[in-house]
């Protein structure tokens, strides 16, 4: 892959509309009048309390929505206190659960299942966002087996690559498939224009050497040889699809909410974002993603100035799973935590092929979303108030992790994991966000610096700002470390690992010797800042002719002479990539190490600081201007580390082959002290929706405050 790969070059994009408009004819379906669409579409903004229902149905199974019933559909929702709900136009099978005369109605179905669940549904003024399958679509696949996505090994695109193994097909964007898939889109908004919005499903373009796209390359100059040009292909066939799908909803009804729903869309890809009016986040703790994901995309997508909601399953394990049951305690969490963040809430069922609410799913999320009904006036319009800003590692190139699908990048991860299990108030940003409000930026472990941001880095520093460096970051392959921190910076270190001895101040509060580094870290020597601490090196690496018990060499008895960071005036740098580290490692010395660090640069700025909250607490401070006052929300959970592979997986079970982060149950905290330092005088401090005021003292700007008792998630509203 070509370095200079950008996607401000692709041919398709036009920059001169958010909403552009596709030249090409998109199919035999009448547009709707302006009059009509004035009257039967206003704008609509998410609600708080969804589901997503999905329901990817084979065409083997018959009495599709046999046992659907008005009445008890509606009663399930109302008892669950669902306010929105996703629903189905098509399915990745490829089969349509509406009267269309484009697709292919599901041979099992005898009527229109998604008219009765639409009608019923607004009848109790629930929104419905309408579903459909975008990048995968079996039917078609099986239809116009040419229309497939072929990898440049001539391995079929889609969740396998043999006919013979179960999974969804991916379909190229660069074929006729994209016509026929812009055709059913207006179909539905033509049919369903009062729905909520669409919802576009796996929005993802595989490197794709099939006919079309070797006509598409050939026809623009590219060599489908070169895997750069090939990657070109790709980029121009997704941006081809955004335009053309989001044309054929907007073309119709402007004011409809579109939402293309990516794997792999990476912090900082803002050639997207005009194709969004809003964003849903995806983001299933059991279901691969981890407690730790919504978090980080949380604290960026709040910045993109555009409504969002955060999407947990019900589910034990992950989409598909049919009987698996969350613990209630697990959900009322996962819910909250999308509170804590600014957002609104999204919570992922599938639906039996008979059409007919599983009662116990909606038993337990009724549990979670009468809580969230409670708390939502606390939540809406907040914005998230951040001493620290994580520059995202994928950001700074953010068309090769969508290329590499780069879900999981060890330097954000690691950061972000640090900054939440220390309770620290941050944001995540992309290098075109504003520096100014924030007191210190981190650029973790591999941050490279181009001149542009490099110019920006500098005025953030005039300004008075502060930066942490670790590992790579801010280092330049040709003129070396591009800031004045107050040492020199050599080589990659020949030692790995090696082992460092903090100064007392940032020593971990039960270590007093060396600490091992598994990763390699930079050689630095001192020459005006001040040593954060001592580098150890062991007696030698491990090799086949020397090597020293079970795992690795131990530290020498005396240091090496380098030195493991160094502080010089507003710039901290550390010489290992810690931040991955701590992603790979998460060991405890290291993260104290790091949040010991952070606030020593911060040198007294911090926002807030916290007694009796474990590492597993989380905290973010939300400021609802228009209310006049700040939201405190503490969050606790315990997960715990169960179940793993079998001996023998039973490979019809996808999701065998892991663990999961289990919550059961909500362990009690006690005395939880907080002193925040704001600069409006506060004149009351409440628990919240509770409504039980708290005594508390101020001291200059400083407020502090002890909440008695919480469980899994408080919320403590300071009014002004």
């Amino acid at each position: 892959m070509s370095a200079n790969l950008d996607i401000s070059d692709c041919r398709t994009v036009d920059r001169s509309s958010r909403q552009p408009v596709r030249g090409e004819k998109l199919g035999r379906v009448p547009a709707i009048s302006s009059a009509e669409r004035s009257d039967s579409v206003v704008p609509h903004r998410l609600r708080f309390r969804q589901v997503h229902l999905d329901f990817h149905t084979s065409g083997a199974i018959g009495g599709i929505g046999s046992r659907f019933d008005k009445k008890t559909f509606q009663e399930t929702l109302k008892r669950a206190a669902v306010n929105s709900i996703t629903l189905f136009a098509t399915c990745h099978h490829g089969w349509s659960y509406y009267d269309t005369k484009v697709g292919r109605r599901h041979p099992g179905l005898s009527f229109d299942l998604l008219r009765a669940q639409f009608e019923v549904c607004k009848e109790l003024d629930i929104n419905v966002p309408i579903y459909m399958t975008g990048g995968i679509h079996n039917l078609a696949a099986e239809e116009h087996p040419e229309w497939r996505v072929i990898d440049a090994q001539g391995r079929l695109g889609g969740w396998e690559s043999s006919n013979l193994q179960a999974g969804f097909r991916m379909l190229s964007f660069h074929s006729p498939y994209l016509d026929y898939l812009c055709e059913q889109i207006q179909e539905v908004v033509t049919l369903f224009p009062h729905a909520s919005g669409i919802f576009l499903d796996i929005v993802d373009q595989g490197e794709d050497c099939s006919t079309w796209a070797l006509r598409y390359m050939e026809e623009h100059g590219l060599d489908p040889q070169k895997p750069a040009d090939r990657d070109r292909s790709r980029l121009d066939a997704l941006m081809k699809y955004y335009r053309w799908s989001t044309a054929a909803v907007h073309d119709l009804q402007p004011d409809m909410p579109v939402f293309h729903n990516s794997p792999f869309l990476p912090p900082g890809f803002h050639d997207f974002s005009p194709y969004y009016t809003h964003f849903e986040l995806e983001s299933l703790p059991t279901g691969g993603w981890g407690y730790d994901h919504f978090p980080f995309v949380a604290k960026y997508a709040h910045l993109l100035d555009k409504d969002f909601l955060g999407m947990t399953g019900k589910f034990h394990s992950t989409w598909g799973e049919f009987g698996g049951y969350k613990h209630p305690n697990a959900l009322r969490y996962e819910c909250c935590a999308m509170l804590a963040m600014g957002s609104k809430c999204s919570i992922g069922d599938q639906l039996n092929p008979t059409g007919q609410l599983d009662s116990s799913t909606y038993d337990i999320i009724g549990e979670a979303y009468r809580e969230v009904a409670q708390k939502e006036p606390f939540v809406e319009g907040a914005k998230n108030v951040a001493d620290v800003a994580l520059l995202s590692s994928t950001s700074i190139k953010p068309v090769e992790a969508y290329l590499a699908r780069q879900r999981d990048n060890p330097a954000d991860t690691g950061a972000a994991r640090v900054l939440l299990e220390e309770h620290f108030l941050f944001d995540v940003i992309d290098p075109e966000m504003d520096f100014a409000a924030y007191r210190v930026l981190v650029l973790p472990d591999d941050i490279a610096v181009n001149e542009a941001l490099h110019e920006k880095l500098n005025a953030y520093l005039t300004g008075g700002g502060k930066l942490l460096l670790t590992g790579d970051s801010g280092i330049d392959p040709e003129r070396g470390m591009l800031f004045d921190i107050g040492a020199q910076i050599g080589n990659p270190s020949e030692f790995q690992p090696d082992y460092i001895l903090p100064v007392s101040g940032l020593r971990p509060d039960f270590v007093a010797q060396p600490m091992v580094m598994y990763k390699r870290g930079r050689r630095l020597s001192i020459t005006e800042g001040e040593s954060l601490g001592e580098v150890y090196d062991p007696y030698f690496n491990r090799q086949w002719n020397h090597f020293c018990s079970h795992q690795h060499t131990p530290a020498r008895p005396d240091p090496s002479g380098f030195s493991c960071g160094v502080r010089h005036g507003q710039i901290m740098y550390l010489a290992h990539p810690v931040f991955s580290i701590y992603r790979w490692f998460g060991q405890v010395t290291l993260r104290q190490y790091l949040g010991k660090a952070l606030r020593l640069l911060l040198d007294g700025g911090e926002s807030l600081r916290l007694r009796n909250l474990p590492s597993t607490g989380r905290v973010t401070l939300m400021h609802q201007v228009e209310e006049r006052r700040y939201v405190l929300h503490l969050l606790n959970a315990h997960t715990v580390n169960r179940g793993g592979a079998p001996e023998s997986p039973n490979e019809d079970v996808a999701g065998c082959r892991q663990s999961y982060e289990v919550i059961e149950e909500c362990v009690p905290l006690h005395d939880v002290g907080i002193e925040l330092k704001l600069e409006s005088r506060i004149l009351s401090v409440r628990l919240e929706p509770e409504g039980l005021p708290l005594s508390y003292t101020t001291q200059g700007h400083a407020t502090s405050v002890t909440v008695p008792k919480m469980e899994h998630h408080q919320m403590i509203a300071l009014t002004y």
